[in-house]
Order: C-alpha cells, then sequence, then structure tokens
C-alpha cells in the first residue's frame, strides 16, 4: 500500500472524481479530501491509498503537474505524520481559566499600589 498527497486540488472536485483519475493507474483502497472544521469546504488538498507502490509511483509520474478541473495537481509521496507532537513550533494552546472563574479586570498591573507616583 502506499498513500500519495494531492494538492492544488479544484475547491469543486470531489472523493469520486479523485478516485476515478487515480483507478487509471491501479487499484485504489481509499480517497480522502481534507475539509475545513467550520466551513466544511474543502482545503484543496487530500490523499489517495493505493494498493501497490507500483501502482502509486505510475500515478505520481502520470498526474503530477497535470491540468485537471483548471488547476495544475501536485502529486507526491505522502509523508508520515510525526507520532509525537507537531514538531517545531508545535504545542501551544493551554492558558485560559481552566475550571477557574475569570477575576474581574481592574485595569491591569494587578494589585499595584495605585496611589503611588501620582502628583
Amino acid at each position: 500500500m502506499k498513500k500519495i498527497f494531492v494538492g492544488n486540488l479544484a475547491w469543486r472536485a470531489s472523493e469520486e472524481d479523485l478516485k476515478k483519475l487515480f483507478e487509471a493507474y491501479g487499484n485504489v483502497l481509499s480517497v480522502k479530501i481534507v475539509n475545513d472544521q467550520y466551513t466544511g469546504k474543502s482545503k484543496g488538498f487530500g490523499f489517495v491509498e493505493m494498493e501497490t507502490a507500483e501502482g502509486a509511483q505510475a500515478a505520481i509520474g502520470g498526474l503530477n503537474d497535470k491540468e485537471y478541473e483548471g488547476r495544475n495537481l501536485r502529486v507526491s509521496a505522502a509523508q508520515d505524520r510525526p507520532s509525537e507532537g507537531r514538531g517545531p513550533g508545535g504545542g501551544g494552546g493551554g492558558g485560559g481559566y481552566g475550571d477557574r472563574e475569570r477575576r474581574p479586570s481592574s485595569g491591569g498591573y494587578g494589585d499595584r499600589d495605585r496611589s503611588r507616583n501620582r502628583n
């Protein structure tokens, strides 16, 4: 089995369209177009899983930089995702107030003595 990255997809392309396109190069096991979690619209890329490495290589060679639905496809072997974290620059998040209630703001700088430095 071989997973292929397909980029620069037209937003109107469907998983069924992609499957038909790749079937010319071998048996297609799965197709997934990645959608935005908020809008549900295509992000313009997806993945195709071929049954054999030979079929995957044939598809990459035959379809990379080929015009499809008005756009030149970017087709390459998919990279494995790192198993731990998201790599450099990842992480973040957290913060916030968790299960604590937020205190009302007192104008910044915490509990400083505001009578100081007033003339």
